[in-house]
């Protein structure tokens, strides 16, 4: 198996030492939560809010209280009395003396006085409170989710990938952003994941608990496009004892490798190196073709390749009779060119595989889909 090229060595070590501290986690998407100075300057200036209140109810009603001192309660005595009945000191020197100051204090300045803590305490509850709703959500989520894609490495590849698949707006069960789950053993390509809508668990998802955290073994499809060879191979075949009847596609550098992958259960492998090489070769002889090709694997706009099935309309004549560009015929397990003697005439089991114009916007679904771009 060759070394890992330059472009192997994208991830900090750092990153991924901490990912192994941490913990393997599972980070659904959310919001993304205000700056810390601005949840603080809020709570402040809440409590200065409830302390004015408290201090002008009291002030209006100051010929209810009597102060030890001098018997007046002013503006600043009022101030004085909501200081240290809000933060429950309570030195006694100013004391309601009235029914009307004595109702006061129990129906309005004791609400404003448990308010006044809550608001002192928040940021202990707030985080009681995020850490028993992430638990919901996350439960929610394990008990919901199925027939998802799970995506191992969100590097150029992984993102490339999830883009075609999701480029037409996807279909109901696999392509949307909250059914796909990306696995990184980078925090911050966990991180980044999860801000654009990804479910994101964090781990080397060589290991089987990781890919179960990211419940592979119910995905419906698993990409797997680590940054090095070996990553790859060890992914999928922890990834095929997991689920054996996922779909699972593997991306690696060299092209010596690709078998590897098949014996260890992928579906299909893509070779990046060789089909970069190949496109810039064909981009070099003719850079029009090039740029037809670069057209048709960028999903959503131009040109795409599309999979769909024969429609009774189709069925009995040849592929040239239809309305689209078909460029193969699905017929089982095997792919036929447009023009294979094989093929005769279509038949309603057979998938055609069409180059067709994207349409902005359009959805896509399970029988019309766009193809899996290398």
């Amino acid at each position: 198996m060759k070394p890992p090229g330059e472009d192997d060595i994208a991830r900090e070590p750092d990153d991924h030492r901490a990912g192994h501290r941490a913990g393997h986690r599972v980070r659904l998407p959310r919001k993304p939560a205000k700056p810390p100075v601005r949840q603080v300057a809020g709570r402040v200036l809440l409590a200065l809010l409830l302390l004015v209140v408290t201090a002008l109810i009291v002030y209006a009603d100051h010929d209810g209280y009597r102060d030890a001192a001098d018997g007046d309660v002013g503006p600043l005595d009022a101030f004085y009395y909501a200081t240290v009945t809000l933060s429950t000191t309570g030195y006694g020197d100013i004391t309601p003396v009235t029914d009307t100051a004595r109702l006061i204090s129990i129906f309005l300045v004791t609400p404003l006085r448990v308010l006044f803590l809550i608001v002192l305490v928040g940021t202990t509850l707030e985080v009681l409170t995020e850490r028993t709703r992430e638990d919901w959500r996350l439960n929610r989520w394990r008990s919901t989710v199925r027939d998802h894609t799970v995506v191992v490495g969100f590097g150029t590849k992984g993102r490339s990938a999830i883009q075609t698949i999701s480029a037409q707006g996807g279909n109901a069960t696999a392509t949307r952003k909250d059914r796909i789950v990306v696995v990184d053993s980078s925090a911050k390509a966990v991180d980044a994941a999860a801000a654009e809508g990804y479910v994101g668990v964090l781990g080397d998802a060589t290991h089987s608990d990781v890919l179960q955290r990211a419940e592979a073994h119910r995905a419906r499809q698993i990409i797997v496009a680590p940054q090095r060879d070996d990553t790859a191979v060890l992914v999928t075949l922890t990834a095929r004892q997991l689920n054996r009847t996922a779909k699972i596609v593997a991306a690696v550098r060299e092209e010596e490798n690709a078998p590897l992958l098949k014996q260890s259960g992928a579906d299909a492998v893509i070779t990046t190196a060789s089909a970069a090489g190949r496109l810039l070769g064909l981009s070099v002889l003719s850079p029009a073709a090039g740029m037809v090709i670069e057209d048709l694997i960028h999903q959503g706009s131009g040109l795409d390749v599309v999979e769909r099935p024969v429609t009774k309309a189709e069925a009995g004549r040849s592929p040239r009779e239809t309305d689209d560009l078909v460029v193969s015929v699905v017929r089982g397990h095997r792919v036929l060119g447009y023009d294979d003697p094989a093929v005769g005439t279509l038949q309603l089991t057979d998938r055609l595989i069409t180059i067709v114009r994207a349409s902005p916007g359009a959805r896509v679904t399970p029988d019309t889909r766009p193809l899996p771009q290398d």
